[in-house]
């Protein structure tokens, strides 16, 4: 009897693709890149501000060219006037994002973002406190592990 091979854990991605897939195609978005890496896209400045929704694709007409997309964005209340002014901008940053003109249009709806607030980068150490702690470590002999160890008792103190 042949003994069964190793077993190697698959990763996440590979198994929920297909589940996120179907769940994008019903917003109009043929992959999830433009929902995940939108701050990419457009830039951090205006991502902070808007998501996308949805892209609406126009009904083919037959003997006519295809139409492009409309994308519908969800925008914080005070910045959609910003980024109504930044569509232009916005729309060039998606069109060569996919290598063709697949967007034409931007539909603003106001609300607020549904993705969660990231968190702040702590504030930096004080000097002052940094050294008080180093002159604490003179026993440590090695300068960038004295100084590593300095700033983490200072940020321990600090909060």
């Amino acid at each position: 009897m042949a003994k069964p091979g190793p077993i190697f854990a698959k990763p996440l991605s590979l198994l929920l693709r297909d589940v996120f897939s179907d769940a994008y195609a019903k917003q109009g978005f043929a992959g999830r890149e433009l929902v995940t890496r939108w701050a990419e896209i457009i830039g951090p400045e205006l991502s902070a501000h808007c998501e996308p929704l949805k892209l609406q694709w126009p009904r083919p007409v037959e003997g006519q060219a295809t139409e492009p997309a409309t994308l519908v964005l969800r925008v914080e209340g005070p910045m959609a006037l910003e980024i109504q002014h930044a569509s232009d901008v916005i729309l060039q940053r998606i069109n060569r994002f996919f290598g063709w003109s697949a967007v034409g249009r931007l539909a603003l709806r106001q609300g607020p973002l549904s993705r969660r607030e990231r968190r702040r980068p702590a504030p930096a150490s004080d000097a002052n406190e940094v050294e008080r702690v180093a002159q604490t470590l003179s026993l440590v002999e090695d300068d960038a592990l004295r100084a590593a160890l300095a700033r983490l008792g200072a940020a321990i103190k600090r909060n």
